[in-house]
C-alpha cells in the first residue's frame, strides 16, 4: 500500500455483519463494490488468482494474511485483465521484494478498476462464510447503510451467463511449443474464461485455436481439431447459453477434454446436472484421490458449482473425488473419447499433481488414430 493518507472502507455482508478496513486499489463507482464473497487459501498466487476470469461477478477474500509482498509480473496474467469485483485482504504489503517484480499490487490493480479493502480480519470472514455459506457483499467508502441496500441488491452468480462476460470476441492463435521431432496435433479450445497457463500446456501438445464461447459444434469440427479443449470460468453452468447443445454435437466426432467449469458441462451435455456448493472450492490444497489407482493428488480449485453424483448416466464413469466433501472432482466416458475434471492441472498457481492430465489427452488424441499435422 501507498504510503498517502489512510482511507477507512467497510465491509457489509448481504446479511448485514460489518468489517471494517482501509482502502486500496481502485476507487469503485460511487464508493460502492460489490459481488458474491468467496475465500480462497491458496498461500501463493494473489496475481494469477486476482486475473483468473472464473472470479467474475466475485470478491475474493484471501485468507493468507500477507499479499502483495512479491508484487507482480506481466507474465503471471492469466487474462486480459482481472474480471473479479474486489479483493479482501488482512495485510497489504507495503514494500514488494522479488527479482520478477514488476511493480506493486495496489498500483496494479487502481490502473485496471479493481477495488480492494484491507485490514479486514479475514479469519473472522472466513469462518462467516464457511458457516453461511458464499454470500453477496458490498464494500467501499459509501454509508453502512447504503453498503447493505447495495449488498442486499447484488444478484450474485446463480442464474446468470457469466461467460458472455469473459469470453473473446474472436478467435486467436497460441503456437506450438513442444518437441520439434513430433507431430504437431491441433485443438480447439473453448473459451469459457479461459487461462493462459492452460493455454501454455496445451500449446506443448498441439497448436491452440481460441474461439468464442457459443461458437457452434459444425464451425469447430469444420477446422479439423484433433482434439477439442473445455476451457475453465465462472458461474453457473446451467446459466450458460447454447454451451450442452455444442458440446453434444462434439462428442463422439472428436476427443474431448474439460477443466473446472467445462468438466461441469460436458458432465450436463451427457445428462447430469449441477449443484451449488455452500462455499465452493477455491484454493491450492485440495486433496482429490484418483479412483483407478488410488493415488492422492493436492490440487487448485475455483469453481462455486458441482456435478450432482446421482444424476451421472451408466455411460459415465467417475474418475477422481475430493476427499473433504466427496464432491465429484472427474469423470470419464466410456463409449466415446472424452474425459474431464472439476480442478485444476494447469496449476497457476498451486501444485502440480495433476499435470499428467494434459499428457493424457494428447494419449486419448493418439488412440482415436488421427495422426497430427506438421
Amino acid at each position: 500500500m501507498s504510503m498517502n493518507a489512510v482511507t477507512e472502507s467497510l465491509l457489509v455482508l448481504a446479511d448485514g455483519t460489518v468489517f471494517e478496513g482501509e482502502a486500496f486499489g481502485a476507487e469503485p463507482p460511487g464508493g460502492i463494490a460489490t459481488g458474491e464473497v468467496v475465500f480462497n487459501t491458496a498461500l501463493t498466487g494473489y496475481q494469477e488468482i486476482i486475473t483468473d476470469p472464473s472470479y467474475a461477478g466475485q470478491i475474493i477474500a484471501f485468507t493468507y494474511p500477507h499479499i502483495g509482498n512479491y508484487g507482480v509480473t506481466a507474465f503471471d496474467d492469466e487474462s486480459r485483465r482481472p474480471f473479479a469485483r474486489g479483493v479482501i485482504v488482512r495485510d497489504l504489503a507495503r514494500r514488494r521484494s522479488n527479482w520478477r517484480s514488476e511493480g506493486d499490487l495496489d498500483a496494479f490493480l487502481r490502473a485496471r478498476g479493481v477495488p480492494g479493502v484491507a485490514g479486514v480480519d479475514t479469519r473472522r470472514l472466513t469462518r462467516h462464510i464457511r458457516d453461511l455459506g458464499a454470500m453477496p457483499g458490498a464494500f467501499g467508502t459509501a454509508s453502512e447503510s447504503d453498503l447493505l441496500a447495495a449488498a442486499r441488491a447484488e444478484a450474485g452468480t446463480s442464474g446468470i451467463d457469466l461467460v458472455r462476460t469473459v469470453t473473446c470476441d474472436e478467435p486467436y492463435q497460441f503456437a506450438y511449443t513442444g518437441p520439434a521431432d513430433r507431430p504437431v496435433r491441433r485443438v480447439v479450445a473453448y473459451d469459457f474464461g479461459i487461462k493462459t497457463t492452460i493455454l501454455r500446456h496445451l500449446s506443448g501438445i498441439a497448436t491452440v485455436e481460441v474461439v468464442p464461447a457459443g461458437t457452434p459444434a459444425a464451425e469447430v469440427l469444420a477446422r479439423e481439431p484433433d482434439g477439442v479443449f473445455l476451457s475453465n470460468g465462472p458461474g453457473d453452468p446451467a446459466a450458460v447459453t447454447g454451451a450442452t447443445g455444442i458440446i453434444d454435437g462434439l462428442l463422439g466426432q472428436v476427443p474431448v477434454f474439460g477443466i473446472c467449469l467445462g468438466h461441469q458441462l460436458l458432465a450436463t451435455a451427457l445428462g447430469a446436472t449441477t449443484y451449488k456448493l455452500p462455499f465452493g472450492h477455491h484454493g491450492g490444497n485440495h486433496p482429490v484421490r484418483r479412483l483407478d489407482t488410488g493415488t492422492i493428488e493436492i490440487t487448485s480449485q475455483n469453481h462455486n458449482y458441482a456435478v450432482d453424483d446421482g444424476s451421472l448416466g451408466r455411460g459415465v464413469e467417475v474418475t477422481h473425488r475430493n476427499l473433504n466433501d466427496g464432491v465429484v472432482e472427474g469423470i470419464r466416458c466410456l463409449d466415446v473419447p472424452a474425459f474431464s475434471v472439476q480442478y485444476h492441472p494447469e496449476a497457476g498457481p498451486g501444485p502440480h499433481d495433476a499435470a499428467y492430465l494434459f499428457a493424457m489427452f494428447d494419449d486419448l488424441m493418439r488412440s482415436v488414430g488421427v495422426k497430427g499435422r506438421a
